[in-house]
């Protein structure tokens, strides 16, 4: 599980750095793209303008998707089997 939420975090801060960079937004707007994007919640308050962006995005999209339901289906899961401990003892 830390591996995967490493990988995840991992993922949101090479995507920020990239729009920080590419984009020119700031690390804050970066960051909050990033999450934003991944967790597809998606408000559209930020769109890439640059070809480069365009395309770095969807691609994060289609390989953060996976990993980020991947990922909070095992924090989900975790803590759902802990309760199932305490309840059983």
């Amino acid at each position: 599980m830390k591996g995967l939420l490493a990988f995840t975090t991992g993922m949101i801060l090479w995507a920020s750095v990239f729009y920080h960079y590419v984009e020119g937004w700031s690390w804050l707007d970066s960051i909050y793209f990033s999450v934003v994007t991944i967790s597809t919640v998606g408000f559209g308050d930020f769109s890439p303008e640059t070809a480069a962006g365009k395309v770095f995005t969807m691609v994060y999209i289609i390989v953060g998707l996976g990993i980020f339901v991947t990922a909070a289906t095992t924090v989900a899961d975790t803590i759902l089997s802990q309760d199932d401990d305490r309840s059983n003892n």
